[in-house]
């Protein structure tokens, strides 16, 4: 290989795969792995992760970048990234996974391996490995597990509900819609659109192929981003017509007619979606919108290095001291203390939170609840919780659930909660904010956000029935009081980028049936906070702000 820069790249990726393999990941709650490439794959292997679709898409741009090295477009031997780029990615990657690393996110952390693999092969290869690694590389964003779709997948499921209830009582189907949930009047059949059938969890997938499809068959940007963007709205109706498919195989040959198409039609799918992303294509192409691909070579043209053969080497020197001073960096930030700052009430061993209430006046009792040892498992050590089940004395079977999660070093000890809920059978149909008031008032309210779930039981004779019930969370800051997951996760990085300590935030959760309306479940909810904030949350919504 005379005359290329691959030994210089070779030292690159040297110094950025110790960094990536034994400084690569920070947070330890879930997998405990110094490795960011293994915590990577891990996510592939978790089903909760629903990552699964990863492998095909590392396979894709591996095959992607062999093709673009085999038979180029002409114009990447006169195209390429210049010598600032390919420098600028080598150090940006390790600085861009520092930045994960500081914040405990490592995803940020994954795009920063994914800039620097592209340094390496541009600084080894030259311009043709550069042009023909860009869009591979790129492609690997969506091997990224993003729970952020967990979100969009509720307004998803929201919206092909109401899509496809119109469209039955169009088609003169009687159909009674209750939330997300779509029954028959005379109770025939029942069907919930779950998180699987907003197409969520497919969505990721299936953008990746509509957008390789646009790559493989146009060469202008705009029509390869245009593609991939219509899989969003194609993918829409394909879960549309899949829910109206069950609707009316239910309505003509019952239950068991729907649930089998339901089982069948999560394939067909991406055979509408892909159809109608490549009829789009085929369109496209028909009226010459946009241009194909130019005519491929087989790569004869002499290798053309981005950055001269002496100062590849200057560079990789560089690289190598960037990576050992960012390996440095992230046991430096391992060494910073957990900030003892706190907005709740600490129990003598200072971990767990002070314990709740035993009793609220004479009206309600507590009821101990204990850790699981699954939860103890899976989460960090430094862990802190406060559990408590209030009875009332007045009507037994009115119930709140009280519990505090108190993170310690690793973020992972709190996560968003709708998570736990469908992993624990129940359904959530509606997002809402809400405002429990502060004893007293002095210190305004508290925001929450108030999830209105439900979970199919079976009843004393055995019969299935369906128990509403309200889920309020929010998270205690040492500085204030966030109804959000995600403002929390802004507020938490703020504080660790700017201090390089993070102070341990309070997930506070107040659970109740809601058999008797969802007034009486809010004042419920309400009478035994009354009792219990005092005692372990230090302010209300108000707070000073100054530590951020």
């Amino acid at each position: 290989m005379s005359g290329t820069n691959w030994w210089a790249a070779g030292l690159c990726a040297l110094g950025g795969a110790v960094v990536f393999q034994f400084f690569g990941n920070a947070s330890h709650g879930y997998v405990r792995t110094d490795s960011l490439v293994w915590w990577w794959i891990s996510q592939w292997l978790d089903p909760v992760a629903e990552t699964e679709h990863a492998w095909l898409i590392v396979g894709l741009s591996g095959w992607l970048l062999w093709r673009n090295l085999q038979t180029p477009r002409r114009a990447l031997s006169a195209a390429g990234a210049s010598p600032r780029a390919v420098v600028a990615a080598l150090v940006g990657g390790l600085l861009l996974h520092l930045l994960g690393y500081a914040v405990q996110q490592a995803r940020v952390s994954l795009l920063g391996l994914f800039l620097f693999g592209w340094g390496v092969l541009a600084l080894g290869g030259g311009r043709r490995w550069g042009s023909a690694a860009a869009f591979p590389m790129g492609f690997l964003v969506f091997a990224v597990p993003l729970n952020v779709l967990d979100s969009v997948g509720f307004f998803l499921r929201v919206g092909v509900t109401d899509v496809a209830f119109h469209l039955s009582r169009a088609m003169n189907i009687d159909v009674i819609r209750n939330g997300t949930q779509l029954l028959s009047p005379d109770g025939s059949y029942s069907y919930d659109v779950a998180a699987a059938c907003s197409g969520v969890r497919s969505l990721m997938a299936l953008a990746a192929l509509s957008l390789l499809l646009g790559y493989l068959s146009f060469r202008a940007w705009w029509a390869r981003a245009l593609i991939g963007l219509l899989c969003f709205p194609y993918a829409f109706i394909g879960n549309v017509a899949r829910i109206l498919a069950i609707i009316v195989a239910a309505e003509w040959k019952g239950q068991r007619a729907g649930e089998v198409v339901h089982e069948w039609f999560g394939f067909l799918i991406f055979v509408i979606v892909l159809g109608l992303v490549q009829l789009t294509v085929l369109l496209l192409q028909r009226l010459h919108v946009a241009s194909p691909p130019s005519q491929l070579l087989r790569a004869t043209e002499p290798v053309c290095n981005i950055i001269r053969y002496k100062l590849a080497w200057r560079v990789a020197g560089a690289v190598v001291l960037m990576a050992a001073l960012v390996a440095g960096a992230t046991r430096w930030i391992d060494a910073r203390q957990v900030s003892a700052r706190t907005g709740v009430k600490l129990a003598a061993d200072g971990l767990n939170p002070a314990a709740l209430p035993d009793a609220i006046g004479l009206e309600w009792l507590g009821q101990r609840v204990a850790v699981t040892p699954v939860e103890r498992e899976l989460l960090p050590a430094d862990t802190g919780f406060a559990r408590m089940n209030y009875v009332s004395l007045r009507d037994r079977g009115q119930q709140v659930f009280v519990s505090i999660v108190l993170s310690g070093r690793d973020r992972t000890s709190i996560h968003r909660p709708e998570l736990c809920l469908v992993g624990q059978g129940w359904t959530i149909y509606s997002h809402a904010t809400h405002r429990f008031n502060w004893p007293g008032g002095a210190d305004g309210a508290v925001p929450v956000t108030l999830l209105r779930i439900e979970r199919e039981m079976t009843d004393r004779r055995g019969s299935p029935v369906k128990v509403p019930a309200l889920f309020a969370y929010w998270f205690v800051g040492a500085d204030r009081v966030v109804a959000s997951h995600w403002e929390r996760v802004a507020y938490a990085t703020v504080d660790r980028l700017r201090h390089w300590q993070n102070h341990r935030w309070a997930y506070v959760v107040v659970q109740t049936h809601a058999l008797d309306g969802e007034a009486a479940a809010l004042a419920r909810m309400q009478e035994v906070l009354h009792g219990t904030l005092p005692s372990f949350q230090l302010h209300g919504a108000g707070g000073d702000s100054a530590g951020f």
